[in-house]
């Protein structure tokens, strides 16, 4: 009989700083509980239908900046908690991407967002999935405050 796959903590990655709070809770949180980390990198679609070559450079592009971010984030996980985290890439809206993978791994156990820190509101992913996208996810929402420190995240995990 094969193992059950790992607990994974789903953690979405883009280009706020409050991501990588997100990323370290979840990996803390991994390596206690004997689970492990996925970080998704969404790539939204470019509205660039003019000419197809350069379409698919800008794809290519945003694919390898994408690559490089998770290696960069990747790496940081490893330095706190020991596991190798596990990349995602997939184009196209990030509620839709979210939803849909989590339904598609059901080793994806809880969604850790980083919340923005200030007075513009938690962000849009953090508005959807705690709002009305709630009832759209069977797992857990994790919000990590952008307001936390490093210290505080780890004590929190």
């Amino acid at each position: 009989m094969p193992s059950p796959a790992r607990s994974k903590f789903l953690v979405i990655i883009d280009d706020t700083p409050e991501c990588r709070l997100a990323a370290r809770w979840a990996a803390i949180r991994a390596a206690r509980t004997g689970g492990n980390v996925a970080l998704l990198r969404i790539l939204e679609p470019a509205n660039f239908q003019h000419w197809a070559t350069v379409g698919d450079l800008m794809r290519e592009e945003a694919r390898e900046e994408a690559e490089t971010l998770l290696q960069t984030v990747g790496e940081q996980v490893v330095e706190w908690s020991g596991l190798t985290p596990e990349f995602i890439i997939r184009e196209g809206h990030p509620k839709d991407e979210i939803l849909s993978l989590v339904r598609s791994d059901r080793s994806i156990r809880v969604l850790a967002l980083g919340a923005a820190a200030n007075n513009e509101g938690p962000g849009p992913l953090v508005s959807s999935f705690t709002g009305t996208l709630v009832g759209e996810l069977a797992i857990p929402v994790a919000v990590i405050p952008g307001n936390l420190t490093m210290e505080e995240i780890d004590d929190l995990a």
